[in-house]
This record gives structure tokens, sequence and C-alpha cells, in this order.
């Protein structure tokens, strides 16, 4: 023995895989050899005794997995931080490890009791000192970092772990000697494999592959410049001998078994301080408010789970659940994050999803002026569909013009500050734009959560047509409703509702007053006054359903005739276009805009190309709408749905589920998706709204 290294290890003496905490251990109870464990650990015991000192901790009956002793604590110094097992099977080893730390003379940190932290297999001193690596993710939560910070006084590296089969980070990650790193880089997240690539030089870090890491290749003894686990291949072999490391193979597969292998089954005491590295300051954390029905919409979770997801953790402070269904619950969540840049992604998800901060921590909104036309400050909010105010001169300000996808000007005028949400494109020199996420907070009432539903159709089946049939009772019920009471619906319509045979029923919706504005592309105008004029729709025959001959030419014949006309309305006028979608718009002076692609024929002269201008015609067209139904055309349908504040009610109809399904991912605004053709949609609308409008006669 050269070395003045010291291990603490635990003989395999009642160790045995008697239930399941992890992955590997699964179909493997009871399938354990007590001999060959006993083999493979007195090998391993040997390797390590020939170059460093080993001492022994009792085992215990009752608790097989005291045998890994990496998961006893973390020892820097005379220090150490005991570990509190997640699980309840491996609870019952924490009396012993701290009787034998206490003994040896170590000074003891306990966490609290409801946080989970599981020693050196979630920390791992970098070789030279410098830092300390954290996992976090399946055994150790977040907040325990920052105790180990405190008492080790030591920066700590937060790294989150995402596959369950490296449920420690000791078998994914080994830092080497001379500050080289041997690991998995699949098993972080990207924000994690971005910090090690920042801290690890490319020429110091070697990453395994899955056949390696899944033989738990990182799951190592490092000892100066050697490294001891239990097999690697031929490749990595050759990877550390490069850099002058010698690699030692020990068979170890009756503990791979329980999810372990030779750094699992040691724990390194003598860890020297480094004196001149301080740790820095201690993780970040704020505290969050809720309020409304937390549990009936769901909001609750989908907190907990952007937390999570975003790379942070959580606890519970309180939650007062409301006394009667329609009382409001309340929670107070303290956040976690890594570090600032990760808490403050965190907080501008959390703040979208209507989290506020307590009262003392709430400050006013902070500023930055556009020094470029158009383009915003570096980290400016960006909005949603949300209500959003933002607090100015310690008053909060309701945010006008609410939509998606924008950024928050702040101005003064002389009635008062006025904040209003611009997109980058408008934005001009001078302006003064949020940034970050202080001093904003969104407004979500209880009825105004996200209720999304989906119908499909299928063709056959008395089940499903009927699922389609209540849907549409439900939307004729408020489209008549909406129309007595003199509100406002906008139509978004796609060419497909002309080619399904739709046409002449949302021509006699605008006819009897359920459409107040009609939104679509050259095409829906095209084919509805191709149908009219010519009878066909992209030259197929709409009586028959047959190609008529010579029918792909009708469309531009249609276009010409339109075009010497100058406009659509003039083509009313002079008797050219009688009927269909458009001139009962015309006839109705109901507002339409049409909004011009690349691929547009023609185009009509109606039909804005200039895109900016279509987008704000739009936008205009879209205010004061309390419905809009968006019948077979996705991209109008995302980018209306994108201009919308929340609480319009939506209706999205296509045969695709997955326009249905892409515009409720994007959070557009509160929807019914109707997966149907939409020419069946309409007419059942029609025959509805039909039923409805009949007066009501006794037998």
């Amino acid at each position: 023995m050269s070395s003045t290294l010291r291990f603490l290890m635990c003989p395999p003496t009642y160790y045995e895989v008697d239930y399941v905490i992890n992955p590997w251990m699964e179909g493997n109870i009871h399938k354990s050899s007590q001999e060959r464990a006993q083999v493979q650990w007195q090998k391993l015991y040997d390797i390590i005794q020939a170059r460093a000192t080993v001492s022994l901790i009792e085992p215990q009956r009752g608790w097989p997995d005291m045998v890994f002793t990496a998961n006893a604590g973390l020892v820097l110094g005379d220090r150490v931080v005991l570990s509190r097992f997640y699980h309840p099977e491996r609870q019952g080893e924490e009396p012993y490890f701290k009787a034998w730390f206490t003994s040896e003379g170590y000074q003891v940190f306990e966490l609290p009791k409801q946080v989970p932290f599981e020693g050196a297999g979630d920390a791992l001193l970098d070789r030279e000192g410098r830092w300390l690596w954290a996992g976090y993710g399946f055994r150790s939560e977040l907040d325990s970092h920052a105790y180990l910070a405190k008492w080790l006084d030591i920066e700590v590296l937060s790294l989150r772990l995402m596959d369950e089969r490296f449920y420690h980070l000791d078998t994914c990650f080994c830092p080497l000697s001379d500050g080289y790193l041997l690991y998995y880089p699949p098993a972080f997240d990207a924000y994690s494999n971005r910090l090690i690539e920042l801290r690890v030089p490319a020429a110091k870090r070697i990453a395994v592959q899955e056949a390696d890491a899944v033989n738990f290749a990182c799951n190592a003894v490092n000892i100066e410049h050697t490294v001891i686990l239990n097999r690697a291949s031929q490749d990595l072999k050759n990877a550390l001998a490069a850099v002058g490391f010698e690699v030692v193979e020990t068979p170890l597969t009756e503990f791979l078994k329980a999810g372990g292998a030779s750094k699992c089954l040691t724990l390194r005491v003598t860890e020297p301080v480094r004196a001149e590295l301080r740790a820095p300051a201690t993780l970040p954390n704020r505290v969050i408010h809720l309020e409304g029905h937390l549990l009936d919409s769901g909001l609750v979770n989908r907190v907990l789970d952007t937390i999570v997801e975003s790379g942070g953790s959580f606890q519970v402070l309180q939650f007062n659940l409301g006394e009667q269904r329609q009382s409001p619950s309340q929670a107070d969540i303290r956040v976690m994050a890594p570090d600032a840049a990760v808490m403050d992604e965190i907080m501008a998800q959390l703040i979208d999803l209507g989290a506020i901060l307590p009262p003392s921590e709430v400050c006013d909104a902070t500023l930055e002026t556009v020094t470029l036309a158009g383009v915003a400050p570096d980290d400016f909010y960006v909005t949603t569909i949300y209500p959003t105010e933002v607090r100015v001169n310690c008053q909060w300000v309701r945010v006008q013009n609410q939509r998606m996808d924008g950024a928050i000007v702040v101005r003064s005028t002389p009635e008062g500050t006025v904040a209003e949400c611009r997109l980058l494109r408008d934005l001009e020199v001078g302006d003064r734009v949020v940034v970050g996420v202080e001093g904003i907070r969104t407004v979500r009432k209880a009825d105004s959560q996200r209720n999304s539903q989906e119908f499909t159709f299928m063709g056959s089946g008395v089940s499903s047509e009927r699922r389609v049939e209540l849907v549409v009772e439900q939307i004729a019920w408020e489209l008549r409703r909406i129309r007595d009471q003199g509100g406002k619906v906008v139509v978004v319509a796609g060419p497909v509702v002309i080619h399904t045979g739709g046409g002449e029923h949302l021509a006699k919706l605008i006819r009897e007053g359920y459409v107040q504005g009609l939104l679509g592309g050259n095409a829906i105008a095209v084919h509805d006054m191709e149908q009219a004029m010519m009878g066909t729709s992209l030259g197929v025959d709409m009586q028959r359903g047959v190609p008529v001959r010579g029918g792909h030419r009708h469309h531009l014949k249609v276009i010409n005739t339109i075009r010497r006309c100058g406009s659509i309305a003039e083509a009313v006028r002079q008797g050219i276009l009688t009927s269909g979608v458009m001139y009962e718009c015309v006839q109705r002076n109901i507002p339409f805009v049409l909004a011009g692609s690349i691929r547009d024929d023609g185009p009509l002269p109606d039909t804005l190309m200039d895109l900016i201008q279509a987008q704000r015609e739009y936008s205009r067209l879209v205010q004061g709408a309390n419905m809009i139904l968006m019948l077979s055309s996705m991209l109008h349908s995302i980018g209306v749905g994108n201009m919308t504040p929340a609480g319009v009610k939506l209706v999205c109809v296509d045969i695709n589920p997955a326009v249905v399904t892409k515009l409720a991912d994007r959070g557009s605004v509160e929807s019914i998706g109707v997966v149907t053709d939409v020419g069946l949609f309409l007419s059942l609308m029609v025959q509805q709204l039909d039923r409805l409008n009949q007066p009501y006669t006794v037998a």
C-alpha cells in the first residue's frame, strides 16, 4: 500500500436482492448468489487494500443494501453529511452509519427528514477538490444541495439525472485524477451536459458508450492513476490508457443485480479540504403563491410538473383546500433551481401559469429601452394569451391588446401609465420594454382555465357519430345565444370547406346572421366563387362528384373574371357572382380578410399579399370576438389563435387529429376540438340551428 487514501466497506454477509427500488432489481429478487457475491466482494477488497487503507463497518441483518457504503454519507475533511434515504427499505441503515462516523470523530450533519440525499452515490468531489458534483432527480432532492454547500463550504454543481437506469450520479459519472472525467452524457439533461462541458475541457472528458454504461463502467473506484471497475470495452480501456490510467477489471455481476458495482461498494473517507476554495452563494430559491380551483383545473399538477421538468425542485409550504366545491384553494410553494438562469426560466413559466410572488417579494417590473427598431432588449418578457399585469411605480397596470408571442411596452401618458402588447416588428427606438420576470403576473380566473376536449367521428358506429352531434348541439346553442345578444363570431375557413360541400352551409350561417367576420386565404374565396359561377371546385362537379373536362382551368377563369371586375364586391354588384360564401359576405356587409401566400394563383384583387398588413387586418377583425370557428385551415387557425386573448371560445374542426392537437399544444386559447369532416360538421350545425329556431308545438 503506497496511498494515504482510506475507504469504508461493508462485508456482504446479509446481501440479497429482497425488494425492487431501481430498474436493475426487477426480475432479480432472491436470484443473487451469496457465495459468488462474497467472492466478488473479497476480490474488490483485496484490489483496493493493495493500494489504500480499507476500514470495515459491521453488516446488519435485515439491511441487505448496507453493503453499498457509498450511500452512507458524504465526507469532506472531518465533516460528513449523513444520508437521508429516499426509500424506506434503506432508511434503517442511517443509525448504523451515523454511529460509525461518530466513533471515528467526524462532525456529523443531518438533513431534515423530508429532504432525501443519498451520500456519495449522488455527490462526487472533483478529484482536484475544486467543487462538488451533485446529482438529483431520482434519489436525492435538489434542495439538499444548498445544505451541502453550507455545511461543507464548497461550490456545488447540480446535475439532473434523466435515465432511471442511472438513478445515482455515481452510476454514470466518475471524476478522475488530474481533472479527467469518465461519464455517460445521455444520462443527463441538456443543461447538465452544458455545465459539464463548461467545467471540464473536451480533452479531459471521456464519454462512454451505452454498452459500457450498462456494465457500470462509470461506477469505478479511482486511486491515483488506477481505475477499478466491473468491466470495460477495449475502446474504453484504450481511451483511459491513452491519458495515463491503468484499468483493473474485477467482476461484480452479483452486485449489478441490485444496481451497484465497485464505486457503490466503497466510500472514500479521506477527502482533503482546499481552504482557499469557498462556497459561493446558496442555491436560488423563490416562493410562489397559487390561488383558484387548483385541483379541479389541474393547475397545481401543471405547476409542479413544470418545476421538475425544467430542472428545479419544490417544497409545498402550505396547501389550503377550499371547503366547498366553489371555494378556491390556496398554495404556497418554495421553488429551488441549480442556478439563476434556470430559476428565471422556471419562474417565467410559472408566471404564465398564474403563479404570483408573496407581497413581500413583489417589486416593479424591469424596463429596458429599445435601441434598434424592431429588436427587443435581451431577456424581454414574451407574452401569452392570458390577461397580464405589470407593476410600475408600485401599481399594477393591466396590459392592453393582449396576445401571444409579443413584448410589453410601458409608456407614460397624461392619463397615467399604459402597458401594451406589441409585436417585435412594431417596436420603436425609445420604447421601454419589460425584461425578466419580476413585477409580472397573469390573471387566470377559475372559469377561464382551458377546457380542451376532442371528439372523434369514425364514419361508422352510432356512438362515435353521436359524440359529434352532441358537441354540435352545444356549439349551436352558443352560436344562437351570441347572435341573439348581438355578439361576434369570426370564422377562419380553408378551401376544404368548399371541397367537402360545406360552402352552402357556411353561406347560410352568414345569411342568417350567425357570422360577423370571415378570415381565410386566397383559395377559400376562389373555390367558393368557382362553385357559385361554374358548379365545380378544383374542377370537380359538386353535384355529381366527378371531374369535369377542362375543369382544372375553372379556378383561373374565375380569378380572371373577378380581376376584370376589380373586386369581389364589384362582381356581386354587376350580377356576375350571385351565390356562395363570398356573395353572402358582400350582401350582408360581413367584413372579410383574405391573406395571400406564395402558392396563390392570381391572386384575387381582394387578397392581401403583404403578410404584415394581412396579420394586422386579421388582428383587427378578431378583436371583440366571442367565438371563433376554425374550419380546416391549420396555418390560418394557429395564426389566429396566437393573436386571440384568453376568454374567447374557440372551435377547431378538422379531419386530421394532428391539426386539432397542434392548436391545443400551442396553448392558443380555450378550445373544443372536433375531429370530423368539415362538410359534415357544417351540415349538422345548420340542421341543429334549424331545429332550435322551429316553434315548439304540443302534439
